[in-house]
């Protein structure tokens, strides 16, 4: 009775594991598996806020869910873009893109620099051939064949004539198919790179101008600003916008079926460079930016900021200033806040403001609609409020007003209620002051951005679209000739042709270069001359370097 002895494969010491692993790394199927990784990291970017997004909405987080928030901070997950785990994936991505591509570029550059493969034996065996015969001397045939292809852009083989007689033809062409499937990598390579580095230095900040206003390039002056892990304040460019004037046209045809629609928004600026820079008139539109060395001023919005004045009961201006308030639909009926600290006893109003003002029934001030986004007939609604304006001392909208430590003026049940016109004054009651309702001015909403790796994220994602066509559109080719003298005069020829992936136009190619070799050497086909085997299918690769 014999044992039988298990068979076990080699044992791998740490070189071989180490090559192991990085042969798993630096495969496709591993960067595709990594980049489906990526994709699945980045969720949690999007269901969880961001500190680098809204800092104010990660506290309120952590305030509401006392339990779960301090758990999903520890694992970094209000931080996903910058967490060590998201980090170690796309640096993994990289790496097994890069350790792919650098193989198959040294063996792309050592293909370009051998020669073309001999010529083989039995041309006759290929799945694609011609015999042609030719009244023309072996070296005639040659030269113009060789002609012909280095015409074509085929690399030829130097050699020519052998020891048997013949003469010999090899040549191929299409390496621009790997080169463009290399370049397609790079570039997903580059556009993975420039998206990180975008993220990492970039910053947007968006601010609302009133007309007649002005902003300068500093954190402080955007109502948000969002900047990437290593974005520098002291690095932004001190360029400076003032509004000086905003035309916007909206649809007034009745019959167009797009009433109100808009039409076209432009703003008309001084814009200053930086410190010592001369002014320059520049206009802003929606498809056409500002563009600051780098940072693009964009204009992304539109609305109205009323002109409102509050004074005491001794006629002190306790408030005075274009207010922006945000639109809420088509028509521009628009919600904004008016806080006025400076009050002995702090008020607040929330209003709704309404371009062309109309009640569709007969009721309360509140029921009025907007019937046109322009100004026909603009009114004010305003609810007055009195107390804290900001009882915890955290920070909040200035386009909302947060009753948490106010009361409403006149009680619950009779809040007093304010309804204005341009120019019209109302007194708050026992003797609170008053409110005056001086004009309308348009606001432009405005975002500035700084991406330095956007040009190169373009030229890269161009460069993807180049190299996928030749991978696509370019064919890999070897053709083959073998000429023997005949006896009787003239040439015996044989032309055959590889390709890398199935090509139905190879036989073609073959037909046109016999055709094209007739018309150089003046020499016309006989009658029945002439044979011609079509491509057989099958996955066979004569070149051997199949992309993955």
């Amino acid at each position: 009775m014999s044992t039988s002895t298990p068979i076990g494969g080699p044992r791998l010491d740490a070189r071989g594991w180490a090559r192991f692993l990085w042969r798993q790394l630096t495969s496709m199927r591993t960067a595709l598996l990594l980049l489906l990784l990526v994709a699945l990291a980045a969720i949690p970017g999007s269901v969880w806020p961001q500190r680098s997004i809204d800092q104010g909405k990660v506290v309120s987080y952590l305030q509401e869910h006392p339990r779960s928030g301090p758990w999903l901070d520890r694992l970094q997950l209000f931080d996903v873009y910058t967490s060590v785990w998201f980090s170690a994936i796309y640096l993994l991505l990289i790496i097994s893109l890069v350790g792919c591509i650098l193989p198959r570029t040294s063996q792309l550059a050592r293909a370009l620099r051998a020669r073309p493969p001999a010529v083989p034996r039995h041309l006759e065996r290929l799945a694609s051939h011609r015999n042609v015969q030719l009244d023309a001397t072996a070296e005639q045939v040659d030269g113009a064949l060789r002609s012909l292809l280095r015409r074509r852009g085929y690399r030829l083989r130097p050699d020519g004539g052998n020891d048997h007689g013949t003469w010999d033809v090899a040549a191929e062409c299409g390496h621009l198919r790997e080169a463009g499937n290399l370049a397609f990598h790079y570039g997903v390579v580059a556009v993975v790179v420039a998206l990180a580095s975008g993220y990492l230095v970039g910053w947007r900040g968006d601010v609302i101008v009133p007309v007649g206003q002005s902003f300068t390039n500093t954190i402080g002056a955007y109502h948000t600003f969002t900047g990437g892990p290593w974005a520098r304040s002291d690095s932004m460019q001190p360029f400076s916008v003032h509004i000086d004037d905003m035309s916007v046209r909206f649809e007034e045809r009745p019959g167009s079926g797009q009433l109100g629609a808009p039409r076209d928004f432009q703003v008309a600026t001084t814009t200053t460079d930086g410190p010592g820079e001369a002014p320059q008139k520049r206009t802003l539109s929606v498809n056409g930016p500002l563009h600051f060395r780098g940072a693009e001023v964009y204009l992304l919005g539109n609305g109205y900021a009323p002109r409102i004045t509050v004074r005491d009961a001794a006629g002190k201006v306790l408030y005075s200033q274009a207010t922006p308030f945000l639109p809420q639909d088509g028509n521009y009926r628009s919600t904004g806040a008016v806080k006025v600290s400076a009050a002995r006893t702090q008020l607040g109003f929330a209003g709704v403001f309404l371009p062309t003002a109309y009640a569709p029934q007969e009721g309360r001030a509140e029921e009025l609609e907007s019937a046109f986004p322009d100004l026909g007939a603009p009114t004010l609604l305003l609810k007055a409020w009195e107390g804290t304006l900001f009882p915890d001392g955290e920070p909040q909208s200035v386009y909302e007003l947060r009753t948490d430590g106010m009361r409403p003026v006149g009680g619950a049940e009779n809040q007093f209620e304010l309804r204005l016109t341009p120019g019209m004054t109302v007194q708050l009651p026992q003797g609170r002051g008053s409110v005056t309702f001086d004009g309308v001015d348009r606001w432009a909403g405005v975002s500035t951005r700084y991406d330095p790796a956007k040009p190169f994220a373009l030229a890269s994602a161009l460069v993807m679209i180049l190299g996928l066509l030749a991978s696509l559109l370019i064919p890999r080719r070897r053709v083959f000739a073998r000429i023997t003298p005949l006896s009787a005069g003239g040439s015996r020829l044989v032309l055959g042709g590889l390709a890398q992936r199935e090509d139905a136009a190879l036989p073609d190619l073959l037909a046109e270069l016999e055709e094209n070799l007739r018309d150089r050497l003046n020499s016309p086909a006989p009658p029945g001359d002439g044979q011609e085997t079509h491509l057989s299918s099958g996955t066979y690769d004569p070149f051997g370097t199949e992309s993955s």
